[in-house]
């Protein structure tokens, strides 16, 4: 009877060790099989927000704040540097026919910045519109008024150290004071301005490529800002950009030599005037809140548009004869504003009919 017991007890230990590694083998298989259930979907939601990220647009991302720096663009100040690092640039007239850049970085770490000249107080209204800090290396009894009277957040080039502007010995003063991306990030930190930003861009951008298929063909454009100033644009069709030149000459990053492109590049036709300040510098004003006639030029097409600015500070908007806000593609972008009288020549291709026109009646 013992031994009889004895078996029975050593069974039933038997069974017991054998449940028990079963439900063992099969903890550690379920184990095994969420681990690399929980892998693999780690690995899917990294692909996932991967691809997300890459159908962002990302000419215009992150929360860094918007810089402007004012940049020289008389013929001595030729080449420029930084032009190609920034996503959005301005071109205005001032005084002597003249016309002045202001450049625009977002999250960008530009070593060189330049020439740097002084404010002229019509570009604080696309300084504001685009919420941006605004350097720049001196200023007009205007714009100087007129920082005041915003609250602009500024970095003025004359009251900094020469570790935020320095002067180079390959151009003579005025067009050799340079900048950078940290240089003024560093003072705009120690000044206390906030260098975040939630403002959504001032421009409609879509990821979908802009066709603008019902578009006349635009693979050269002229803009006489002034009888001093022409820029042209040739369209690269390889690259889909266009090359920038100026009063017929090809324009050049000062640095690298690679030519100054855009993908965008839109037109606004504005009128400037003759300040009547007492100091008799032909210092211009720009008659630029209200609606305008204009272009939206990009991939060898442009169509008609209206600009939009009901006040200074408020941001430009670039709708379709329909009263659409345009599409804008994803790229950098060049803003000419130009006289409403400018003879604007927008051409194609030779071998097509109808392409040219210097009407900019819209």
């Amino acid at each position: 009877m013992r031994n009889n017991g004895t078996k029975i007890l050593i069974l039933i230990l038997i069974i017991l060790i054998l449940v028990a590694g079963g439900v063992m083998a099969y903890k550690i298989t379920k184990s095994k099989e969420n681990q690399t259930k929980e892998v693999s979907e780690n690995q899917n939601e990294e692909i996932l927000t991967a691809e997300i990220e890459e159908k962002k647009v990302q000419i215009f991302k992150g929360k860094d704040r918007p810089i402007a720096v004012m940049i020289d663009n008389h013929n001595l100040a030729w080449p420029q540097a930084g032009l190609n690092d920034a996503y959005l640039v301005y071109e205005a007239i001032v005084e002597g026919g003249e016309t002045r850049l202001m450049a625009l970085f977002k999250g960008a770490n530009v070593d060189k910045i330049g020439p740097v000249r002084s404010a002229r107080h019509y570009f604080l209204d696309y300084v504001m519109e685009n919420d941006a800090i605004y350097a720049h290396f001196g200023w007009s009894p205007q714009a100087q008024s007129d920082i005041s009277e915003f609250r602009i957040n500024n970095i003025n080039g004359i009251t900094e150290s020469e570790s935020t502007f320095w002067r180079v010995r390959d151009k003579y003063s005025p067009h050799n004071a340079v900048t950078s991306t940290q240089a003024l990030l560093k003072v705009a930190q120690a000044k206390g301005y906030k260098t975040t930003s939630e403002k959504e861009s001032v421009l409609n951008y879509v990821t979908d490529d802009v066709k603008l298929e019902n578009g006349q063909s635009a693979t050269k454009v002229t803009i006489p800002h002034s009888t001093l100033q022409t820029v042209k644009y040739e369209y690269d069709e390889q690259n889909k950009v266009y090359k920038r030149y100026a009063r017929k000459k090809a324009q050049i990053d000062w640095d690298t030599g690679n030519s100054i492109t855009t993908k965008n590049i839109i037109i606004t036709l504005c009128d400037n005037y003759t300040l009547n300040d007492g100091e008799d510098k032909g210092r211009q004003g720009l008659k630029n809140i209200g609606t305008f006639n204009g272009y939206y030029i990009t991939n060898g097409k442009a169509i008609k548009i209206k600009c939009i600015k009901e006040s200074r500070n408020l941001q430009t908007r670039y709708e379709d004869l329909e009263g659409n806000e345009i599409n804008v593609n994803d790229g950098n972008t060049w803003i000419n504003i130009c006289p409403t009288d400018a003879k604007i020549e927008i051409e194609g291709p030779v071998s097509e009919i109808n392409t040219n026109t210097t009407e900019n009646n819209v």
